[in-house]
């Protein structure tokens, strides 16, 4: 029934331009739109500009695939054969869908909606595709300042440690500590800070009980000094006519005497003495447990800044482009670039929808329309035709039920008859027989 939509033999199909029978690129490129062969034959004359734009959509889909295989290295932190398989799967689907976008449509009308909704489509996927690859362009840019924002994270992280566990016997302790360094704290299993504090505490005492001694000695020296000077004076006594000290020499020795009772001097030199022993015993242990606290607290920011660089690994997507953002935003000149080369990315991907529904009707679109519209109304009078005769075939068969319902009562009707004339029968014989015994006893 569909016969007549087929190509005569030879008609409109010059001997130079029949396909050829071993493989065509041009042909294979041609597929990529969704052209009918028998149908574009009819207009050979198109077949060069539906090959031009089979290869832009062959060509589409080889960048997206080669952006993907990009992002999946990104993503993986290596380049790895693995990465082949998410970019086939990619470039087949962009395939298909560009295929789609373009694939020729009967009767289509240049109706706004429609082409927003494709070109909107085509933007976003062109955005998609062309972020990996401006990516890559500028790959040694964007790792730089990943590289110098990843040191300096380190440094700021060890000065953070530094700064916030201090050594305890140089500083006031936690009085002393940042309000910012909740995340910083590192944990010691002992620290010089006790140390530190007891030690200060001797160093006072040594310190005022040295002020004491030495104003005690002081005085004390200068008493004797007095007492020294007055006592080589002698005098005569009047009365006996010998030399005798003087009533000041007796009574400054009493002075110093007293002096001396009251005040301890030795007593506080010997303490002091043992205070000095003691702070300098402690002030060795204070060394060496400062030590102690040092090196373990290298080993733990140590410890803590490999963990750090430990994370560091691998440079993910998302970190490339955040890195991208802020080179941008740093420089006018590369923002300018990279831009233009994500509209470049993003219009290689559209063109092949904009070539398609920017241009006017073609006449391979005419002839789609025209078969197509035949095609419709074939369908529908064979719809119909099938219709009417599914009509007739339920007609008839409702008649022979009708039929056969007929001839089944006439035949039940003539049963009734033929029954009822047996019993008929069956009635007058029984009284035909009734009425000869009677006769036959009366006559007796």
């Amino acid at each position: 029934m569909t016969d007549y939509l087929k190509l005569p033999e030879g008609y409109g199909k010059p001997p130079e331009q029949a396909p050829p029978t071993g493989f065509d690129p041009a042909r294979r490129l041609r597929s990529l739109t969704g052209v009918d062969e028998n149908l574009l034959a009819w207009v050979w004359y198109e077949r060069s500009k539906y090959t031009a734009l089979g290869g832009v959509v062959l060509g589409t889909s080889v960048i997206a695939a080669f952006s993907m295989w990009n992002f999946a290295n990104e993503a993986i932190g290596d380049t790895s054969v693995l990465s082949l398989v998410p970019a086939v799967v990619w470039m087949l689907f962009v395939l298909n869908l560009d295929r789609w976008l373009i694939a020729p449509q009967p009767n289509a009308k240049r109706r706004v909606t429609p082409l927003v909704t494709r070109l909107l489509v085509a933007v976003l996927l062109g955005t998609v595709i062309a972020e990996p690859l401006v990516l890559r362009i500028f790959q040694t840019a964007v790792e730089e300042r990943i590289q110098d924002e990843r040191h300096g994270d380190v440094d700021r992280l060890r000065s953070n440690l530094l700064r916030c566990n201090p050594d305890p016997s140089q500083g006031s302790g936690d009085r002393g500590r940042p309000g910012d360094c909740d995340s910083y704290l590192l944990s010691f299993g002992a620290t010089p800070g006790g140390q530190s504090a007891e030690l200060d505490a001797l160093r006072q005492d040594a310190a005022e009980l040295q002020k004491r001694v030495d104003r005690d000695t002081k005085l004390l020296e200068s008493l004797d000094a007095d007492v020294r000077d007055e006592c080589r004076q002698l005098i005569r006594n009047a009365g006996t006519g010998l030399l005798e000290r003087t009533s000041e020499c007796r009574r400054l020795r009493v002075k110093a005497a007293d002096y001396r009772a009251t005040h301890h001097t030795a007593a506080d030199e010997r303490r002091l003495a043992q205070l000095n022993d003691r702070i300098g015993q402690d002030g060795s242990r204070l060394t060496r447990s400062r030590g102690a606290f040092l090196t373990a607290r290298d080993k733990e920011i140590a410890h803590r800044v490999a963990q750090e660089r430990a994370k560091q690994k691998g440079i993910g997507v998302l970190e490339r482009m955040a890195a991208l953002e802020q080179l941008t935003r740093d420089d006018s000149t590369l923002f300018t670039g990279v831009w233009l080369v994500r509209l470049l990315f993003v219009l290689i991907d559209v063109l092949p929808v904009l070539v398609k529904f920017l241009g006017q009707e073609s006449s391979y679109d005419r002839l789609l329309s025209s078969r197509s519209n035949s095609a419709v109304k074939v369908h529908d009078a064979a719809v119909r035709a099938v219709e009417r005769k599914s009509l007739a075939e339920l007609e008839i068969a409702q008649e022979e039920c009708e039929q056969y319902v007929r001839r089944r009562k006439a035949e039940l009707d003539a049963a009734r008859r033929e029954h009822v004339a047996e019993m008929d029968i069956r009635v007058s014989q029984a009284v035909d027989a009734l009425e000869g015994e009677l006769r036959r006893r009366s006559s007796v």
